[in-house]
């Protein structure tokens, strides 16, 4: 059992520094290759803070364990609003003026509804796979055009988008990486779903539970130091962009892919609960950002609290529930 905990730590512990190797490589590359700052930012680095969901998830699919892939989707969006903008929330309150990140709220909505109704079924199927990835396509498209023709106007999450990008480097150093952060994404997620797996069938836990808990919570931790690192600069609006698109990338490409791999059966309750919740967090946070016409939104240190604590209560209530 000790062996197994062992894997998935070191399997999370890995997946979060690769994903991050991989990402500067990636950007480097595309940045040298003459794309646009404000492209590799929203597209490249955006992905690749959510590497660490995307691989497990296929991983997950092709070691017939869908449901790990699924509890990681929906868990990583808890925890990503609930966790995350908690946490940074306490460490500063989150002022919220960005246009693009009010633009993109209501186009989480529009996934999370999508998906619902995908899902009302109770079924992923391959049909759903290849609907939610043709719409991560469109997504990406839609975010490049919209961000070319919005970049003169100063909008601060854009700005904030491009001073985060990584230095340059070399082109060798670039491809180094990109090689290196594949393989170790590929290893290291292997090492967390077989853990993650042999835990749930020793302790006669659902691969639902233990991605939603264990998993969901490890695959977010780049979201998790992306955001305190940027509130501790000032980039409010980049620590709740990060979340939202994190959020979007989860609800389309974590999800997707399973259904395009080999499908999987959907539990009711999951709707009904932990779906719901998502949906809920979702609400609160886009309540707390949004603001008054006058004012800019700002989710200040309570609310942070209030959302750390229903996430520590959600783990909790899962963990208990399920021993």
């Amino acid at each position: 059992m000790l062996l197994y905990f062992a894997m998935v730590i070191c399997g999370i512990s890995l997946l979060v520094w690769s994903a991050d190797r991989f990402t500067d490589g990636a950007a480097a590359i595309a940045r040298n290759l003459g794309i646009s700052p404000l492209i590799v930012g929203l597209t490249i680095v955006a992905m690749g803070s959510s590497a660490p969901e995307v691989i497990v998830s296929i991983n997950s699919a092709l070691n017939e364990t869908p449901g790990l892939a699924i509890g990681n989707a929906i868990g990583s969006n808890i925890a990503n609003i609930a966790m995350v903008l908690g946490v940074a929330a306490l460490v500063s309150p989150l002022t919220v003026q960005s246009a693009t990140l009010k633009r993109e709220i209501p186009i989480l909505f529009v996934f999370m509804v999508l998906v619902f109704v995908l899902l009302m079924d109770f079924v992923l199927s391959l049909v759903d796979g290849i609907i939610l990835i043709s719409c991560l396509f469109g997504y990406l498209i839609w975010l490049t055009r919209t961000a070319k023709k919005n970049r003169d106007k100063k909008d601060l999450m854009l700005k904030e988008i491009v001073d985060e990008l990584p230095d340059q480097m070399p082109n060798g150093k670039a491809v180094f990486w990109v090689i290196v952060g594949l393989l170790l994404l590929q290893i290291s997620s292997n090492l967390l779903v077989i853990g993650a797996t042999n835990i749930a069938h020793v302790y006669h836990v659902d691969d639902f539970i233990i991605g939603i808990t264990i998993v969901a919570v490890g695959t977010s931790l780049p979201e998790l130091a992306a955001s305190v690192t940027g509130v501790l600069k000032g980039e409010h609006e980049l620590a709740i962009g990060n979340v939202i698109g994190s959020n979007i990338f989860n609800l389309l490409a974590v999800l997707g892919i399973p259904g395009l791999i080999n499908g999987a059966m959907i539990d009711p309750s999951i709707l009904h609960f932990d779906y719901a919740l998502m949906f809920g967090l979702t609400i609160a946070m886009s309540i707390m950002a949004w603001g008054r016409k006058d004012s800019p939104g700002q989710i200040s240190r309570i609310e942070g609290g209030i959302l750390l604590i229903c996430f520590v209560a959600y783990q909790g209530y899962q963990l208990l529930s399920n021993s």
